[in-house]
């Protein structure tokens, strides 16, 4: 189950991650807010680590005076603390900073409670985390249909697959908040499923498992000779990158006459696993990264990337997909999955199908870690192409198409139309001449 329902993930995907990175000094530093001093109280302390960061390391296109926005939420904590008795704790001053960082009007931007700084932490490294392992969509009401289920989870141990329909929890009417608890909980619980119409009892426990959720490929079409690279997140932990060239490799050697790259849900990840998997299609391609310090520009091709003429990383055994592609996308493909959607279009590979992407794919972001247990992901760069031509905010299809109950239905019953009509598609997209692709 998908962590922290209340947080719109979608749209605050994290780009960049760097959870050891922390100012202490800067342009704003502590001694010009209300309140510092040698000692301040944990309220004021987070309040500090935060303003810094706003003033410091902020890149991104939000036209807000940011001196003036701590003036004003300055004076929101200490109203707020004005009702405890000193020290003021830490926890007064997440709400004054939840609000204050939404007022900068950035949706790339945001502050993390601890609640949400864990769970993000869980699935940047791929570590473990309090769950069942299993995706939702939703249904008449409530989320309640298997969009995916996390490899070696309890939700995959129990057997549940995509398209299963969650009807009732231990005897009683399904709910999603009754499954959150239970996640919370740790208790096992009895599931009763509808997979195609026909019905089955499932029995699993909310556990530490892995948020690891890498590439994975299947095969569809009439002769099932379409490969479905389905890509769940870039951040994995790392190895996102290497694994989708990797099975690029293995539809090349089964002879797949067009591969769909399923992006639906990816809320984005580390740009550098981004950028070596979108090489596995585009040969070559380059962006400009603009932020307070300068430019920058990044190279990448055929799994290895170059930042301002220097290495910065790569994949073994690099693959190049010159075969028909089409990519599917929706309102939660966000942040570097919609960079990957973009490169795809910009280089004229294949359509884009689906519905508008989330709208947060112009910009990077780094996650700033503030006290012991929360954190401020903040948009530190904006990009654009080496003419100037800046990144779109969003990704609009080639091929539009709303997704609608009546697609979540279609799921129940085995049917996926976005799917369908990306095979559809296959047969216009265009390949890559064999004299453009070099050793």
């Amino acid at each position: 189950m998908n962590a922290n329902p209340r947080r719109a993930s979608a749209l605050r995907p994290s780009v960049f991650l760097a959870v050891s990175f922390l100012l202490s000094s800067g342009p704003f530093a502590p001694a010009t807010l209300a309140q510092s001093s040698s000692d301040p109280s944990p309220a004021q302390a987070a309040f500090n680590e935060v303003n810094e960061l706003l003033q410091g390391e902020y890149g991104g296109l939000s036209k807000v005076d940011r001196t003036a926005l701590t003036r004003e939420y300055q004076a929101k904590l200490d109203a707020a603390c004005e009702a405890v008795s000193a020290p003021c704790p830490v926890d007064k001053a997440y709400p004054v900073l939840e609000a204050e960082v939404n007022a900068l009007g950035d949706e790339h931007s945001f502050f993390q409670t601890p609640e949400d700084f864990q769970d993000f932490m869980a699935s940047a490294t791929g570590g473990n985390r309090r769950q069942f392992g299993v995706k939702l969509a939703r249904l008449d009401g409530e989320n309640r249909v298997v969009l995916e289920v996390v490899p070696q989870s309890s939700a995959e141990e129990a057997g549940l697959q995509r398209g299963d329909l969650l009807v009732r929890l231990d005897d009683k009417p399904y709910t999603y908040d009754a499954l959150r608890a239970a996640r919370l909980d740790g208790r096992s619980i009895t599931l009763s499923v509808e997979r195609q119409g026909q019905p089955l009892t499932l029995t699993l426990a909310s556990r530490e498992s892995s948020t690891r959720d890498l590439p994975r490929l299947s095969f569809t079409g009439a002769a099932n000779n379409v490969a479905v690279l389905r890509i769940p997140t870039f951040l994995a932990g790392g190895g996102v990158a290497q694994r989708v060239h990797d099975l690029v490799g293995e539809a090349r050697r089964r002879g797949t006459q067009g591969l769909i790259v399923d992006l639906r849900g990816n809320t984005g990840g580390s740009l550098s696993e981004c950028d070596s998997s979108v090489s596995a299609f585009v040969p070559t391609f380059t962006r400009m990264a603009r932020g307070p310090e300068g430019n920058s520009r990044t190279l990448v091709s055929r799994g290895a990337r170059m930042e301002d003429g220097h290495n910065a990383g790569g994949v073994r055994n690099p693959q190049l997909w010159t075969g028909p592609v089409d990519v599917l996308v929706d309102e939660g493909s966000a942040s570097c999955s919609e960079f990957f959607a973009y490169e795809i279009q910009y280089a004229g590979r294949g359509p884009i199908i689906g519905q508008a992407t989330a709208g947060v794919g112009n910009t990077a972001t780094r996650v700033f870690p503030v006290g012991e247990d929360a954190a401020l992901q903040l948009t530190i760069l904006n990009y654009a192409k080496p003419d100037g031509q800046p990144y779109p905010v969003r990704v609009t299809p080639d091929r539009l198409r709303a997704q609608t109950e009546d697609d979540i239905r279609a799921l129940t019953r085995g049917q996926d139309p976005l799917l369908a009509l990306g095979v559809e598609a296959l047969t216009t997209a265009p390949t890559i001449a064999q004299d453009r692709v070099r050793p």
